[in-house]
């Protein structure tokens, strides 16, 4: 029997397993959310249910995939599980959006100084990090944290429920602001200062580690072979860049889901924390002295979906009715030129590099003369713009990327791939599946099955491109004289926006 192997997405609405034989055929896929609270004063996911999607997941798809015998985990980061002595969690998870560790966050840059916890960790102090969160737990709750016996971020968190082996990837133990990145080890400084014991966390160990064997136990519950593997493949945007074939300096990934994100691969370090001063994170990337960093928009695709269901549900509607895409439509009503209209994507707030949650959106240069169509096309422009604002940046500090390779739910628009090919000045890949973080899944655990030699090995046998999008010198022209005003939209909008 062929051996197959399975991708598990942890994210923070839902958890999705993906199970695909050594060509890259997928045997079976399943999906399970889970809830969320939203509250003003806290943002919370319970691991419990997580942990149950999971168990859930791979009883499914031992039942459905023949010879599955291995997982690879990754997942989203920063939130933190805490464990007792018996293994139960102790209190709900943080999100990253969650407003507590904002004043830990600037007591520790107080005590350490923000170009220090740089150089250390890869970034500046930011509440959204793990470690401010698990100071405030020591201070507000010390009944809590005094019996905390583990702490784990969520792939760890199941790769240890399901193997008893903690150990966490370089690359989600850089999202708790506690990794040293350069010895690859956790901080002494950073822990000392937080209050916090190191003996907590799991071993820091490179993407793509076997944790282990699932235990015996778990094995008979969830009806896989007592053989099965465990392997940690860490963050999930190291997996989807993976998964997108970006394994070498100059390639980065572009996850056009929900969040806009860019993650761009480099060799070695930038000095002067050009990058952290920037608001990127740098974070090691699997391979010789190679690191990647994240450049994001917070309303990507949901800034679109915003725009469908809010300012175009009439066309949207009649676009349905007729059995045609809602998005097909909006495209083809607008002429393929700049639109001339400004959108600044800043509707939760603007992610990198300004890092500013108190900005807003904005769609600047309206006349009676444009349609639904045109401002689609604005916001699809907008959103390409930030990213332009963002290779911008990261070029001024020692980032060169010249190809993005794009996934995700917004990569199925050859107009805005397009578009970012006209706006940005280089190609934009398509790739064939738009889960890439499983294909990276399945990637590392290939690997540390014996599967596949090497990465690039994995992603000869799972990555498929579909179509490259290359720069009109034209269009790019006609863009950069719009792009020069979208530069100052931020600046000359903010002010308002106090």
């Amino acid at each position: 029997m062929n051996m197959s192997i399975g991708g598990l997405d942890i994210g923070s609405t839902g958890a999705k397993l993906t199970v695909m034989d050594e060509k890259g055929t997928v045997l079976h896929s399943g999906y399970q959310a889970y809830p969320v609270s939203r509250r003003q004063a806290a943002h919370e996911l319970h691991p419990d249910d997580v942990w149950h999607a999971a168990r859930s997941l791979l009883k499914e798809a031992a039942a459905a995939a023949p010879g599955f015998q291995a997982v690879g985990i990754t997942s989203f980061g920063e939130s933190f599980v805490l464990l007792d002595e018996a293994d139960r969690v102790l209190m709900p998870a943080m999100l990253y959006t969650d407003p507590r560790g904002e004043a830990q966050a600037a007591q520790l840059e107080e005590m350490l100084g923000g170009d220090a916890v740089a150089a250390i960790c890869g970034t500046l102090p930011h509440p959204m990090f793990s470690l401010p969160k698990l100071i405030w737990v020591r201070e507000e709750r010390p009944d809590l944290f005094a019996r905390a016996h583990r702490v784990c971020l969520m792939a760890d968190y199941v790769a240890y429920m399901l193997t008893g082996n903690h150990i966490i990837d370089y690359s989600l133990a850089a999202r708790t602001m506690a990794l040293d990145i350069n010895r690859l080890c956790w901080s002494e400084a950073m822990l000392s200062a937080a209050g916090v014991d190191a003996w907590l966390f799991g071993q820091p160990v490179p993407s793509g580690t076997l944790a282990g064997t699932v235990r015996p136990h778990i094995a008979e519950d969830l009806s896989l072979p007592s053989s099965f593997q465990v392997v940690l493949c860490g963050h999930d945007q190291i997996a989807a860049a993976a998964g997108s074939g970006v394994l070498a300096a100059g390639k980065a990934a572009n996850g056009a889901g929900t969040v806009e994100c860019i993650t761009p691969v480099f060799s070695g370090i930038p000095g002067g924390n050009l990058l952290q001063r920037a608001s990127y994170a740098v974070i090691p990337f699997p391979g010789d002295n190679l690191y990647c960093c994240y450049a994001f928009s917070f309303a990507g695709g949901s800034l679109v979906r915003w725009f469908l269901d809010e300012l175009a549900l009439g066309p949207a509607s009649a676009a349905r009715a007729g059995g045609h895409s809602a998005y097909a439509a909006l495209e083809d009503g607008a002429p393929d030129q700049p639109t001339g209209i400004l959108v600044l994507p800043h509707f939760a707030g603007a992610g990198t590099p300004y890092m500013d949650t108190g900005a807003k959106g904005a769609l600047l240069g309206l006349t009676l003369t444009h349609t639904t169509a045109d401002l689609y096309r604005a916001v699809l422009e907008g959103i390409a713009y930030e990213d332009a604002v963002n290779l911008e940046a990261l070029s001024a500090a020692g980032v060169r990327t010249d190809i993005l390779c794009a996934c995700g739910g917004g990569a199925r628009s050859a107009t805005w791939l397009q578009m970012k090919a006209d706006i940005l000045g280089i190609p934009v890949t398509r790739m064939a599946i738009e889960e890439a973080g499983t294909v990276g899944s399945v990637m590392f655990t290939g690997v540390a099955s014996g599967l596949y030699a090497s990465l690039e090995d994995a992603a000869n046998a799972l990555v498929k491109p579909l179509h490259t999008y290359e720069p009109r010198p034209a269009q790019h022209a006609a863009y950069q004289e719009h792009y020069a005003r979208y530069r100052r939209a931020y600046n000359a909008v903010r002010p308002l926006m106090a």
